[in-house]
C-alpha cells in the first residue's frame, strides 16, 4: 500500500515555482540583452559599416522632392529660438517648416508670430485650446501638399544633414516611415549623463536590433519622417492614444508599410534630469505602449501580421517580467519584516555571484552601445563611468512604470482625447 504522504524524494511543487520565477526574472533581461547586442551588431555589419559614420556627407540625390518639417508645439517659449534656428540651416534646398501652436499658455504663440516674419520658411498656425500632439500633427499634415512629412518636438534641434537621410529610405516605395536616431543633449546632471548611456545602450541597440529581427516597435517622435501616402491610408494619427508615435508605428506597419531606421539622421532633444520628470515621462510611455498592445491584440490571430507577433510577444513577456520581478520584491520585504514560511520566502533579490553575470553583461552592451554610436555623438566616452549600471536601472525603471501603467491603461476611457502636459525639459540654466 503506497501512502499519499509526500516523502523526502517527492519535489516541493512550491519551491519549484519559486526557482521557475527567480530563474524568469533573472535571465529574461539576460536573454534580452543579449539578443538586442547580437541583432545591432548585426545592423551595423550589415548596413551601417558600408557608409560610414560621417553625418555630414550624406548621398547625393537627382531630385528634392518638397519636405514639410512639422512642430507641434505646447508652452515652448524657452526652447523654440533655438529650434526654429537650426531649422533654418538645413543643408536641403526644398522644405517648408509649419509650427502648431497647440493651446499654449506661455509666451509660445506670440514667439512664433514674431518668427514667422524673419524665417520666410515658416507658416505658424494657432490652435485655440489643448487638443494634443496628434491632433496638431494632424491638422499640420492636411495644410501641407508636400509628400513627406519630418516630425520634430519643439525643444529639438535637427542636424543639418538629417531631411538627406531620412529621405534616401522613401526610394523603395512601401518604406511608410523613418526613425531617427535622437541624441541627448542635458548633461548637467548624473540622470542627464545616464540618459546619454540609455539613448546608445538600450534605445539605439534596440531599434537597431528590432530592424534586423523584423518589425520596429515605434519610430521616435522626436525625430521622424512620414510618406503623406502611408499616413493618410492609416488614418492619420489617433487622438485618443498617449503615445501617438507608438500608435503610428503600429497602424503603418498593419497595413504592410515598412519602417525604417537611420542612424546618421541626428536630433538633438531635452530629457528631464529630475526623478519626478523621468517617473512622468516613462509612465506614459508605459502606459501609451499598453495602450496600443491593447488595441492591435487582433493582430495576434491573423496570420498575415506574423511579422507583428515577435514585437507582440517581446513587450507582453516584459509585461509579465515587471509583475514578476514586483511579486518576488514583495515577498522578499514580507519576509524580511514579517516572516513567512519557507516555500514563500525569497532569501534575497541582490545579485550575489550572479552579480558578475550581471556585471558584465552591462558593461559589454555599454561598450557595443558606444561602438556603434562613437561617431555620432564625439563626447559619448567621456561618459562611460555613469553609464555602466544605466541597463540596470532600465529594467527597474520598467518594472515599477509597468506595473502601474498597465492598470491605469486597462481603465482609461476609450476615446478620451490625450491632452498635452508639459514635460521636464532638464535644469535650466540660471538667468544672467
Amino acid at each position: 500500500m503506497t501512502s499519499d504522504r509526500p516523502t523526502d524524494m517527492t519535489p516541493d511543487h512550491s519551491e519549484l515555482v519559486g526557482s521557475v520565477l527567480a530563474g524568469f526574472a533573472f535571465y529574461y533581461p539576460l536573454f534580452m540583452s543579449y539578443l538586442w547586442m547580437a541583432g545591432a551588431l548585426f545592423y551595423w555589419f550589415r548596413f551601417e559599416r558600408r557608409q560610414g559614420s560621417r553625418v555630414d556627407a550624406p548621398p547625393a540625390r537627382a531630385t528634392h522632392p518638397l519636405v514639410a518639417v512639422l512642430v507641434p508645439c505646447h508652452n515652448e517659449e524657452d526652447n523654440l529660438l533655438d529650434t526654429m534656428t537650426f531649422l533654418s540651416k538645413l543643408d536641403y534646398p526644398n522644405y517648408e517648416i509649419i509650427a502648431i501652436n497647440d493651446g499654449s499658455t506661455d509666451g509660445t504663440a506670440a514667439l512664433l508670430d514674431r518668427m514667422a516674419s524673419r524665417y520666410p520658411r515658416l507658416r505658424v498656425v494657432h490652435l485655440a485650446r489643448n487638443q494634443g500632439k496628434a491632433m496638431a500633427l494632424n491638422t499640420a499634415a492636411k495644410l501641407t501638399r508636400a509628400e513627406f512629412l519630418v516630425c520634430i518636438d519643439g525643444d529639438a534641434l535637427l542636424d543639418p544633414h538629417a531631411i538627406h537621410w531620412l529621405l534616401q529610405h522613401f526610394e523603395w516605395p512601401r518604406v511608410g516611415a523613418v526613425t531617427g536616431n535622437p541624441r541627448v543633449r542635458t548633461r548637467s546632471t548624473l540622470l542627464g549623463r545616464l540618459q546619454v548611456g540609455e539613448f546608445s545602450s538600450t534605445i539605439g541597440m534596440i531599434k537597431r536590433a528590432q530592424r534586423t529581427y523584423g518589425r520596429v516597435f515605434t519610430v521616435s517622435g522626436v525625430i521622424s519622417a512620414f510618406r503623406r501616402t502611408a499616413v493618410h491610408d492609416v488614418g492619420y494619427w489617433s487622438n485618443d492614444i498617449l503615445t501617438e508615435d507608438v500608435d503610428m508605428s503600429w497602424k503603418l506597419q498593419a497595413r504592410h508599410w515598412d519602417i525604417r531606421f537611420e542612424p546618421k539622421a541626428l536630433c538633438w532633444i531635452l530629457m528631464p534630469e529630475t526623478f519626478k520628470g523621468l517617473w512622468r515621462q516613462r509612465l506614459r510611455w508605459a502606459e501609451g505602449g499598453t495602450q496600443v498592445l491593447l488595441k492591435q491584440a487582433g493582430l495576434m490571430g491573423a496570420w498575415r501580421h506574423r511579422r507583428m507577433w515577435p514585437v507582440y510577444i517581446e513587450y507582453m513577456t516584459s509585461v509579465v517580467w515587471a509583475y514578476t520581478m514586483a511579486t518576488l520584491m514583495l515577498f522578499w520585504l514580507l519576509g524580511t519584516v514579517l516572516g513567512l514560511p519557507v516555500p514563500f520566502t525569497v532569501r534575497t533579490i541582490l545579485p550575489e555571484w550572479t552579480g558578475v553575470i550581471v556585471g558584465t553583461t552591462c558593461l559589454l552592451q555599454i561598450g557595443i552601445g558606444m561602438l556603434l554610436d562613437r561617431g555620432y555623438d564625439r563626447r559619448l566616452a567621456r561618459h562611460f563611468f555613469w553609464m555602466i549600471w544605466y541597463p540596470l536601472g532600465f529594467w527597474m525603471l520598467t518594472v515599477f512604470t509597468t506595473i502601474v501603467a498597465f492598470p491605469k491603461a486597462l481603465l482609461r476611457n476609450r476615446g478620451k482625447r490625450a491632452t498635452w502636459t508639459s514635460p521636464d525639459r532638464g535644469i535650466k540654466p540660471a538667468s544672467r
